[in-house]
């Protein structure tokens, strides 16, 4: 497995390309491509990284994702159980900036569109008081011939840059992206095999050994390209995790979750959720509470 360089499926002529996903799970590797992407999740759950950055994806959900900028959307375990049903719905929208001359871009009229774009390049959630507005113009866009879809992209990225505040950023500062072909192939292992067995207890010489190298390059290694930790990674996947559950209401009791996610104790848990989240799990679960009232 490795960061693939993706190609939308699309006629070469085409600014904006849109793909409609309906899938027993979301596209399952590490990839980047050279479009700038619009992606609203429809119907489905998991885990989003962006570069450097993780954090639990849902439902509702709209991220604009970086031009080269190598992404994943990895559903939740439960979508792979069964492969015969559509779980995973997205739409996707893919905009290619060169196929844009640059003097219509520095027109005056696009100046504001133009300072949003290029702010995109680590990616972006939106807020969520705008997720329903853009979701259905989103949704207008499918079907649309190519002309019109350009025109009702930049009336979106219009909207994102008047209309729109309090954006989250998908980094963590660091915006670099220099993984030749055989980088991505380790990173993306050391990605998958972490999503898939975060609940397990994975040590140094386990995580070492799915990227091939010793403890003590892996360590260098992975701080190198994403600017922390393995364990801090480990533990942002394992706090999204625990979100999902918390959200989801099927848990026994807060120390239930900490196990299940692969924590040693409930203490630690209740420690790392906040440094990561800025609440407890308690506060979170009110918080959730409120916003879902």
């Amino acid at each position: 497995m490795k960061v693939l360089q993706f190609t939308p499926p699309v006629p070469k002529e085409d600014a904006v390309v849109i793909e409609e996903d309906l899938l027993p799970h979301f596209y399952n590797f590490l990839h980047r491509h050279k479009e700038l992407q619009v992606t609203l999740i429809i119907r489905g759950e998991g885990t989003l990284i962006a570069g450097n950055y993780s954090q639990a994806f849902k439902s509702g959900d709209v991220y604009v994702i970086g031009a080269n900028q190598p992404h994943i959307f990895k559903s939740d375990p439960a979508y792979f159980d069964n492969l015969d049903k559509q779980n995973a719905h997205a739409i996707h929208i893919f905009f290619d900036l060169e196929r844009i001359p640059q003097a219509f871009m520095n027109l005056p009229e696009m100046g504001s569109i133009k300072k949003f774009v290029d702010s995109c390049t680590t990616g972006l959630q939106l807020p969520v008081q705008h997720t329903a507005h853009v979701g259905e113009a989103i949704k207008k866009m499918v079907g649309k011939p190519n002309l019109e879809r350009l025109l009702s992209l930049l009336e979106v990225f219009q909207y994102f840059a008047k209309e729109v505040t309090g954006w989250k950023s998908l980094s963590t500062g660091f915006s670099n992206y220099p993984f030749p072909e055989s980088e991505g192939n380790r990173m993306n292992d050391i990605f998958q095999y972490t999503l898939e067995n975060y609940a397990e207890n994975i040590t140094l010489n386990k995580i070492a050994s799915i990227a091939h190298i010793t403890p003590h390059a892996f360590c260098k290694y992975f701080k190198q390209h994403t600017r922390k930790t393995y364990n801090n990674f480990l533990n942002e996947v394992r706090i999204n995790e625990a979100c999902k559950k918390i959200i989801s209401g099927d848990y026994d009791g807060i120390s239930t979750i900490a196990y299940k996610t692969g924590f040693n104790s409930a203490i630690n848990f209740n420690r790392v959720f906040k440094k990561t989240t800025g609440m407890s799990p308690s506060d979170y679960k009110k918080e959730f509470r409120h916003k879902s009232a």
